[in-house]
């Protein structure tokens, strides 16, 4: 299991609702959350070791926000 930090432009309710079902389907993903109160948005992922940062990254940019890994 690794924890993964990325900051994003995912700044609200409607954002997340947006990326939920992208980030949902990624299978080595156990749990993810947004702080949208921090300045910088950050996106924090538990996942499977196996899962890379691009994929996160990836996946995001398909949903149509940026992150970048912190």
């Amino acid at each position: 299991m690794q924890t993964l930090r990325f900051k994003t432009n995912i700044k609200c309710a409607g954002c997340i609702a947006t990326v939920t079902p992208h980030l949902n389907n990624l299978n080595k993903l156990e749990n993810w959350e947004v702080d949208i109160e921090n300045p910088d948005k950050i996106l924090k992922v538990d996942a499977d070791d196996e899962l890379k940062a691009s994929e996160i990254i990836g996946t995001l940019e398909k949903a149509g926000y940026k992150a970048e890994q912190v």
